[in-house]
């Protein structure tokens, strides 16, 4: 068989992929928080026909022979970006301006379940910033999940006690808002301004390589790395972007860059669809040799 023929197929394979990355890309343009993916190829290993040769006294070096063998999938890259911000006015609706990632985590009985170090297991990671209050008044999304903070400590409300604590706001509270700092702060039924707890972020050595879990979650692999600082850290510190209250992240997937994209890989696929067709034909050809 040729190998050309082999090369065809490779080159349908990996921009079949392609197409399916852009394929999700373009099905959630207005999801919050989507990080849009990229596909990049490579090459693959080359036959060698003859090898490279070096000069002597009387003639010069020769160039090695060689003959590609196709093409494979090198990396499926989710960009990190900033979506643009769109305004809601709804207090629960938080966008993360710069870096930084939410930290999301299950719990019994009101406490995020924690480790003997104190931080939240199993934590899951997300830019969408699309919280509700449930009916004990703990900050959720819309899965459950508790949005992890801190939260006053009972001898001195101005200094943070556990860093797993989910965030609770009393149900009989007046009115609240959330400070850029990640601050939540409320009006008791006494006209006081109150702080409910502080919402703490976290970013990654190699943000590119979290895993996507789906439903806007990410979560830690050996590639990212432990989020740092391990247990968060508030907003507007350490590197870590402010919090915006009244916004929410949209996608950061650019249509017409992903139409363009599908554009390129439509005429790739039907251009390694006649490599196949016209090395078939010289088949035929050698076939009919011999009638």
């Amino acid at each position: 068989m040729l190998r050309s023929m082999y090369s065809g197929i490779s080159g349908l394979k990996n921009f079949q992929t392609k197409l399916d990355v852009i394929g999700n890309n373009i099905s959630n343009v207005n999801t919050y928080g989507f990080k849009k993916g990229r596909t990049v190829f490579k090459d693959m290993i080359s036959q060698t026909t003859s090898g490279a040769s070096a000069a002597t006294a009387t003639r010069g070096g020769v160039n090695p022979k060689q003959v590609g063998l196709g093409s494979q999938v090198a990396s499926i890259d989710t960009i990190h970006t900033g979506g643009s911000l769109q305004s809601t006015g709804r207090v629960l609706d938080l966008a993360i301006s710069g870096d930084g990632f939410f930290q999301l985590a299950d719990g019994a009985g009101g406490s995020a379940t924690t480790d003997p170090t104190g931080y939240a297991t199993g934590r899951l990671f997300s830019r969408a910033g699309n919280f509700y209050m449930d009916s004990r008044g703990f900050i959720v999304n819309g899965d459950g999940k508790y949005l992890v903070g801190t939260t006053p400590s009972a001898a001195d409300p101005t200094i943070p006690s556990n860093p797993a604590k989910p965030i609770k706001i009393p149900t009989d509270a007046q009115s609240m808002s959330i400070g850029q700092d990640g601050s939540v702060t409320f009006v008791d039924v006494g006209g006081n301004l109150r702080t409910a707890g502080q919402i703490m972020l976290v970013k990654f050595p190699n943000s590119g390589g979290l895993t996507k879990t789906g439903a806007n979650y990410f979560e830690k692999s050996p590639a990212s790395g432990d989020p740092t600082p391990l247990a968060g850290a508030a907003p507007l510190t350490d590197g870590l972007g402010g919090v915006q209250s009244g916004f929410l992240e949209m996608s950061n997937v650019d249509l017409s860059e992903e139409f363009t994209e599908m554009i390129v890989a439509q005429r790739g696929f039907q251009a390694n669809t006649r490599i196949i067709t016209t090395s078939d034909e010289i088949l035929q050809e050698l076939v009919n040799l011999k009638r």
